[in-house]
Order: C-alpha cells, then structure tokens, then sequence
C-alpha cells in the first residue's frame, strides 16, 4: 500500500515540504514521466490545439490575469499533448457553485472535489474515466494502490482520481509565535479547543484591539475539525452529514452529535466575548489573510503535516512567523483520501485531452508548479536547494499570481517544491507513519450513492448552508439555533438520507 509509494519517493534526492506543499525538489517521477504520452496527437496539422479550462479552488488572492501562466503551461503541453489549458481560480466561498453551474454549463472540463464526491457522482458532474485512464493516464495510475483509488469508484467504475498527499488530517492551531512569546503563553498546555478560552482572554486583555480567533474560510470556526472519529461516509461537514463516530456502525446525524452541541457552546461564548472574528460567518476572506492584516492571534484547521512543517510552510502567507500546535488526533476514513478528487466534468467535449492534461499534474514538475507558483523571477524565485521563496520585498499578498496554499489540492504533493525553510526527509517519514498508524474508520472503502435521495440533498444542502455557519462561528444564540436547525433538516427529508446511507453501510459490511 502506502509502503510502496513512499519507498520510490525516497530513491530520489528529495527536499520535502508541507502544507501544501511539499513534494520533491526533483525526483524520478520528474519532467521526463509522461513524455510518450502520445505527444501532439490531439494537435491539428494546422498548429490548432485541444483547449481545455481547469477549475481549482485558491486560498491565496484569485489573480487578476492567467494568460502569462497559461502560456507558460502550455509551451510544455502543446509539445506533450497538443492541449493548451485556461485556469480558473476560484476562491473558497464561491468554489462548489459556481463548479456547479459551470459544469452544467459545459464551461470546464477539470475540476475537483471539497467533500462531495459522492453527490457530484449522483449529480451526473463526474466523467467516467474507468475506460480511459490506462491510455490517458498510465503513468498516473502506477501511482495508486488499488485500494486508493477504489474510493473513488462507485458501482466499480471510477469517477475521480485522489490528490496524491498525505491522508491523515490533524486538528490544529496556527498562531502568531510573537503574540504567544510576548505573554508568555503556555501553549503546552491545550490539549483540546476547551483550553484554548484562557489563552484567547490573554490575547485579549493584553491586546484590546486584537481578534484571538479568525475564522479558516467564511463560516468555518475550525469547530468541525475538534470533533474526534468522524467518518463523513462521502460526506463533510458542510453537506448532508450523516455519519459514524468511532466504532458504532449507526449512522448518525453529525449536527445531533453531543460533542457538536457542546462545540456550537464554546464558541458561542467566545462569540460573546469578542475572541472571535464577529463577521466570521460571512466573511469572503481565508485565514492566511486575515492574519497578515495583523489584527488576529490564531485560527484552527486541520493538515496532515508536522506540526513544525505546517508552521513554516504557513509563515510567509500569514505575514507573521506562526507556530502549531495538535488539537486533537488524526482518524483516516475513506474521505481522508477522495475529499479531494481531481474529476473530468461530465460535460466536457474534450475529455481525454482533459485526462492528459491531468496526468501532467502528477507526473510533470514544471506543469504543476506553475501551475501553483507562478512565473519565475515575478512570482517566486527558485533557490539552490530547490526551495523557492517571494521576490525580495514581495510575499503571497503582493505577487502577481500564487496559489502556494492549494499545493495540497492539486495533482501530486510528492513533486511539488517546498517553500523555503519547510520540510524535510523526516518529516514525508512522519506523514508515512500517520498514513500507516493513525486509527482509521471501520468502514474505510465504503462509498455512499445519494442517487436516489437526490431531491432531499438538495434540500438539507440549503438548510446546511443557511444556519450551519452562524452555528458554527457563534453568531446565532446556540440553544435556539440548533432547535430551528435540527427541525429543519427533518422537514428537508434529513432521515431519508440517513435511512438510505444505513441502508447502503448494512449491504456493504454484510458483504466484506
């Protein structure tokens, strides 16, 4: 399994970063993989090539302008192929709609999952690749076990191919280390979000004027990521949630869970008093840059890095050095490894030039990390060792273009550049170990088709979406909220869903 991807990772000369990114500074899966990829053939003898549009999800500022980036792409996949690619950065807040509407639309050919695989399979969103991977894709399939990219099969045809990464995901807090060194704060001794209400009142009697807690994305506090063994079952935290925790094998609603009540509270009274962000449920901005406007301590989100790496890796877009620290242990479920998926639309007129175009994001070095990075010399600077930095002067606010913090979202992590001063041989040591030993669900592989409770997803989805991020970030009263909430989603068909996702959980363990 893991062993095997890891162990050829290792044959190469490697530096090793994290949070998003860090694969290789060069290794043998290099520029040189996916060269025989039938280069040029779908090029017309008139020099016209196939054009493709990829849309990705950017937690850096959406730029202004692609073009110098596209052609700096494409004359590496013009040659290989005969494609030439159009980006769509969208931003957190706008991403899964406006995917939605343009695959309905027939504007893109590549996107990716955020949790949803599952319903954008029900959807009719997902191309079915299964026939064409082994053309299109060959190098990229040697990449995955088998048992990894079955969860991303339904019904036994495969619909998506998992972002190559670090699986298990870690509940954390990123801070300003001067804030924290300042007062003298014991960050040694939170264990869990309950210990962090005296660290945020420090934070705040000290400084007034600063916000402790900034929320990861609008309408995320973080409180999802503190609740422990959570399989979503296909799902997330922001669509239709039924779920298991630890061992018990009933699905369950997750807004019912005690441990989501007593989270929901928490935050709430930090709410009250103004230790976190008071628009945090509407907000447009990511955590990254709020905090290099200066006025906010620490946010929480979950990454499957060392702690040490992810604070490094996240110094430079926050604007201030950062440490991290756990607020709980990582769980591996089948959603830790096809939350993020890459996918061919459904409605895309070119869908194999569309898969060797994906193929190049885990094979091809200088594809992706344009593709991340930017233009050399104007984005970023590639040194020695093969990190790479800002431009003096410059950081992830002021570039042209950067999209530094999805390297955890696109193609292959492992061949990725670091940034400087991040990562190392021990730590892709570590992730292995996590991947490996890190309690993992009961029912890791189970799929869940929400084809035939289309019209209640919908529906609960709507419901989510109206109260969940006032919940979540504690801007509605706690008690009042949930009642409304939980009623809600009953009258949006919520126990058909868990019905049918206990229906489907019984059959598939029968049959294991």
């Amino acid at each position: 399994m893991v062993k095997k991807i890891i162990s050829t990772l290792l044959a190469g000369t490697m530096a090793f970063s994290l949070v998003a990114c860090g694969g290789a500074a060069s290794t043998e899966q290099g520029s040189d993989a996916g060269q025989e990829s039938a280069a040029g053939e779908t090029a017309s003898a008139d020099g016209d090539y196939t054009q493709i549009t990829y849309a990705f999800v950017t937690f850096n500022t959406v730029p202004d302008d692609t073009s110098d980036v596209e052609e700096a792409i494409n004359q590496i996949t013009r040659e290989k192929i005969g494609v030439e690619v159009h980006l769509m950065p969208l931003s957190i807040a706008d991403y899964t709609q406006q995917v939605s509407l343009a695959v309905q639309n027939g504007e893109i050919d590549i996107f990716h999952t955020l949790g949803d695989l599952g319903n954008d399979i029900a959807s009719d969103m997902c191309y079915d690749i299964t026939d064409m991977i082994d053309t299109d894709a060959p190098e990229t399939k040697a990449l995955f076990e088998e048992e990894w990219l079955k969860t991303t099969m339904q019904d036994g045809r495969l619909y998506a191919i998992p972002t190559l990464k670090p699986f298990a995901l870690q509940p954390m807090l990123i801070y300003r280390k001067d804030i924290a060194e300042e007062l003298n704060l014991d960050l040694s001794s939170v264990k869990s979000a309950e210990d962090l209400t005296d660290i945020f009142a420090q934070v705040k009697e000290a400084h007034p004027e600063m916000t402790p807690l900034a929320p990861v994305s609008q309408g995320d506090s973080g409180l999802t990521r503190w609740i422990p063994n959570i399989d979503w079952l296909g799902d997330s935290f922001a669509s239709p949630g039924g779920c298991l925790q630890g061992d018990d094998f009933t699905v369950t609603s997750y807004y019912d869970l005690p441990d989501f009540e007593k989270y929901a509270g928490i935050v709430r009274d930090w709410y009250n008093n103004d230790y976190i962000m008071k628009d945090a449920a509407t907000t447009t901005s990511a955590a990254a840059e709020l905090m290099s406007s200066g006025s906010y301590f620490a946010y929480s989100a979950s990454y499957s890095y060392p702690l040490e790496d992810t604070a490094a890796s996240l110094s430079a877009p926050s604007g201030y050095e950062v440490g991290a620290i756990s607020l709980g242990d990582a769980y591996l479920d089948t959603s830790s490894m096809n939350a993020v998926a890459q996918v061919i639309a459904s409605t895309s007129e070119n869908p194999d030039a569309a898969l060797k175009f994906l193929n190049l994001t885990y094979t091809d070095p200088d594809v992706i990390n344009t593709m991340l990075y930017g233009i050399e010399g104007r984005d970023y600077v590639k040194n020695d060792d093969g990190t790479v930095s800002y431009p003096e002067g410059q950081d992830a606010a002021t570039v042209a273009y950067t999209a530094q913090l999805s390297c955890g979202v696109l193609g292959n992590f492992f061949i990725q550049w670091p940034l400087e001063g991040s990562g190392s041989e021990e730590s892709l040591k570590w992730e292995d170990e996590q991947n490996h030993n890190a309690p993992s669900s009961p029912a890791m592989g189970f799929t869940f088709d929400a084809s035939t409770v289309q019209t209640q997803y919908t529906a609960v989805s709507n419901v989510i979406k109206q109260y969940l991020p006032g919940i979540a970030c504690g801007s509605v009263d706690t008690e009042s909220a949930l009642t409304e909430f939980r009623q809600a989603l009953k009258d949006a068909g919520y126990d058909d869903i868990i019905a049918e996702k206990q229906k489907q959980l019984d059959a598939w363990k029968a049959a294991q």
